[in-house]
């Protein structure tokens, strides 16, 4: 079957589950979500995703003897990684891709695919007992009073804390002119990208040039395609990652030492790269620019416009292409949520987690959070426990429902 043209535009009715798992919901369901509820459902916490930010928070607030759920949109836990491109494995050896209290199981030093790791984390969600409720699509999450309103799945959740366990990477983003580009043209965000058989023959271009881009782009040319990729230069670590040395001796110092320590809003280098994370996002980690370029994808200027229904690029050429990836990131998307407690950028205004100026509010998973480890597997458990702490410091004054 021939595939259709996608043309993403900024008003694209587009959404995303998070990379955890809570899918939101970006417009809201008028009358339905207006009106109050007979059916509320009332707790000492509620977390919103269910993916590893989400069970992190979960396994410590089981700890602290309040009474929580974990809300998520998908039918099954681990769903989010599930659907992710056929061919993806984590960027992280399994060493570092286990949570809190359960490692991951095989080889350490293997990439798990992401289907392993999906079926973890419903598995961890069972060994740890967490009353996680599927199906549960959040619409709303506004201030009640001392506490907050969560609409859900048709139902109305009450507590006087939520925590927002979602990444960053919720509202997918592409330029405004890819709907100038030719219709003929298919245009797939990385978010949708499954296969290269979604793609017709010929020549494929890749507008972003990090994590993502990078694997797609040797997925396309296994595949046959010829591929450029253009965006700005993310940088990479400066060693070979898929060496079982490098994975044994230096990941260690590379995930658990700078990423987790060094670079921190506690220090002046933390704070001083956390613009470049959150921008421009992770340097390249496994599939480095040489490996690029010694599978053939060709590095081209930087993508400014359409010209003839073509890719323009800042160099003054244009691209005959006949598919286009956009892996151009994602906003945070938090239209959902009527507090306003962000940044003009749409970052949440927050310290280690916890919302400045909106109390009983938290959040898990972002981008940089704290560290860059914040938005990874092996770190997140780290901000997890210090905002399940804060809450339940917070609660320990008033009675538990």
């Amino acid at each position: 079957m021939k595939p259709t043209p996608v043309n993403p535009a900024p008003n694209s009715s587009m959404q995303l589950l998070e990379e955890g798992a809570a899918l939101e919901q970006l417009s809201r369901r008028g009358a339905a979500s207006d009106t109050p509820s007979t059916d509320v459902e009332r707790y000492d916490v509620i977390v919103i995703g269910a993916g590893q930010a989400g069970l992190s928070v979960g396994h410590h607030l089981k700890r602290t003897g309040l009474r929580f759920v974990i809300l998520d949109a998908h039918p099954r836990i681990g769903d989010a990684w599930r659907q992710r491109w056929d061919s993806l494995c984590l960027f992280s050896p399994a060493r570092f891709d286990g949570l809190d209290g359960m490692p991951f199981p095989g080889d350490p030093y293997r990439f798990p695919t992401k289907d392993e790791m999906g079926d973890y984390l419903e598995s961890y969600a069972a060994r740890f007992e967490l009353p996680v409720r599927t199906g549960m699509r959040v619409d709303r999450l506004s201030r009640a009073g001392d506490g907050y309103v969560v609409a859900a799945g048709g139902r109305r959740f009450e507590a006087p804390h939520v925590v927002v366990a979602m990444s960053s990477y919720q509202k997918p983003r592409v330029p405004a002119f890819a709907s100038q580009l030719d219709p003929a043209i298919v245009q797939i965000h990385s978010s949708d990208y499954r296969r290269p058989s979604q793609l017709p023959p010929g020549d494929v271009l890749i507008v972003g040039a990090g994590n993502s881009g990078a694997e797609i782009a040797i997925d396309l040319i296994n595949a046959g395609h010829r591929v450029s990729v253009a965006g700005r230069n993310v940088g990479q670590v400066p060693f070979p990652v898929r060496r079982r040395f490098v994975r044994r001796t230096i990941l260690p110092v590379l995930f658990r030492v700078i990423f987790h320590r060094v670079l921190t809003m506690d220090t002046p280098m933390g704070r001083k790269a956390r613009p470049n994370f959150v921008t421009r996002g992770t340097p390249l980690i496994r599939t480095r620019s040489g490996d690029l370029a010694a599978a053939g994808v060709v590095r081209v200027a930087r993508i400014d416009g359409v010209r003839d229904g073509r890719p323009a690029l800042a160099d003054g050429t244009t691209l005959d292409v006949t598919g286009i990836v956009w892996c151009t990131g994602y906003s945070f998307g938090a239209s959902w949520i009527e507090p306003r407690v962000f940044d003009d950028h749409g970052e949440p205004i927050q310290s280690r987690g916890v919302a400045r100026d909106e109390p009983g509010l938290y959040f898990v998973g972002n981008e940089f959070l704290y560290s860059p480890s914040s938005a990874m597997v092996h770190g997140v458990g780290r901000d997890a426990q210090r905002v399940a702490a804060t809450i339940r410091q917070r609660m320990s004054s008033v009675p538990v429902h």
